[in-house]
């Protein structure tokens, strides 16, 4: 689009051949680039085919392939796409990283759901936050889940909607009865929850939200059954904007907290909830209740993060070394090793901590500089569109050099937050000096 612009912006100026090539280089050499570009899984490692791969390789000796043992971390984040009616349609973007490579993938078909069956059941939990723990065990074929859906006998959101209006203005909970099946009620709790967390991953979440409260009907003392509640009503008030029902959604989750008694698992994914949701006193607590009850992992990885936020490199570093003791594979050691060390630079090197602080507050600069160049860029057109359609030159002329300029500065702000994204090599003060 970027290149359609400037190509444009050629012909405005009278340089047909550059305009031409910049064209041809659009529209024939960029999609050609991108449909070669693919990351492929043997079942052993991850690798990135394409011409524009191989050759960036090539060039600068960086790493292609990544094998599923030398993973260390894998995230995933959902960002609604669109809003229809009472639904949500969400896209998943996984990121999956290790020995200073990143593969990241997004959803929107079938080729999806394949890499995150074929990935994730064969890594260890440990490295999975907890959407990819989601994705691994919920994600399935939409069509099936709307027909267990209809089978479970859950409305269509439409009906939901109205009743969910009207119970929160009066605050009772309906009970419908769930259809004769010969299942006993935990199997049926189990169902409709496994149901619900489906159809959550779906977007279709007032048909979640009245699953989850059936399966609470049966089994309301269940602690998971809460948890996975609780983060379906979260989704729920982010869509329909409403402070209530988040503050309600922390209730949930505390109250399953409170249920999860000695569940170190169930409580480390509370943790790990608390802290996405800027709750970090609420998710200390919870990992601290997973270490009173023995050491984890996952418990000490949180404590360091939460750690990190409120300032205290020394306890960063402790909890990283401990998370470095009680890693299960050589990848996560190598990971929460090379954390630790990079937290002792910081707090040990006054030299390395300032450039280290500069960069990360140039790069929050950029990202920020980012958007408001784009914004004028959009503002730009508004004279550009004007002067073309009236056939004005002053008008045009303003247009072409605003937007032309701000894309260029846009274009050089993402080309300089790649260079500053890593962080910098402690062995360049070492040389420096």
């Amino acid at each position: 689009m970027v290149g359609s612009f400037f190509s444009g912006f050629l012909v405005y100026i009278e340089k047909d051949v550059y305009s031409l090539a910049l064209l041809v280089l659009c529209f024939i050499v960029v999609p050609v680039l991108a449909f070669t570009d693919r990351i492929v899984f043997d079942g052993k490692r991850l690798s990135r085919t394409g011409l524009l791969s191989r050759g960036w390789s090539a060039f600068n000796g960086s790493r292609r392939r990544l094998r599923l043992a030398d993973i260390e971390l894998i995230e995933t984040q959902a960002i609604r796409a669109l809003k229809r009616g009472g639904n949500v349609y969400y896209r998943y973007r996984t990121a999956i990283r290790g020995r200073g490579i990143s593969f990241a993938f997004a959803s929107g078909g079938e080729g999806y759901r394949q890499m995150i069956a074929m990935i994730l059941p064969h890594v260890p939990e440990s490295i999975l936050d907890n959407r990819s723990i989601e994705l691994r065990d919920y994600l399935s074929d939409p069509k099936e889940v709307l027909m267990k859906a209809a089978f479970a006998q859950i409305p269509a959101a439409d009906v939901l909607k109205s009743s969910f209006s009207r119970s929160r203005r009066t605050s009772k909970v309906a009970t419908d009865e769930l259809p004769e099946t010969g299942q006993t009620d935990i199997d049926k709790a189990e169902y409709l929850q496994r149901l619900g967390n489906e159809l959550r991953l779906m977007g279709r979440l007032h048909q979640a939200l009245e699953s989850f409260r059936r399966a609470l009907v049966l089994k309301p003392m269940d602690a998971r059954l809460i948890f996975d509640f609780a983060l379906c009503l979260n989704s729920f008030a982010g869509v329909e904007r409403d402070p209530k029902l988040g503050l309600r959604s922390i209730a949930a989750m505390r109250l399953a907290e409170r249920r999860a008694s000695t569940d170190g698992d169930l409580l480390e994914r509370v943790g790990e909830a608390y802290f996405q949701l800027g709750e970090w006193r609420r998710a200390g607590k919870a990992f601290q209740s997973v270490l009173d009850h023995g050491e984890s992992f996952l418990a000490a990885r949180g404590m360091a993060e939460i750690a990190l936020r409120e300032g205290k490199l020394a306890h960063v570093i402790h909890q990283f070394a401990t998370a470095n003791r009680l890693a299960e594979n050589s990848a996560l050691r190598r990971y929460t090793r090379g954390e630790a060390d990079y937290f002792a630079r910081l707090n040990n090197d006054d030299e390395y901590m300032e450039l280290e602080v500069g960069r990360v507050n140039l790069l929050e600069s950029l990202e920020g500089g980012k958007k408001t160049v784009l914004r004028i860029a959009s503002f730009g057109f508004a004279p550009l569109i004007l002067g073309l359609v009236v056939e004005d030159d002053l008008f045009s002329n303003i247009g072409w050099a605003v937007t032309a300029i701000s894309l260029l500065i846009w274009t050089a702000l993402i080309i300089a937050v790649r260079f500053l994204s890593p962080r910098i090599p402690y062995e360049l003060i070492d040389h420096e000096e």
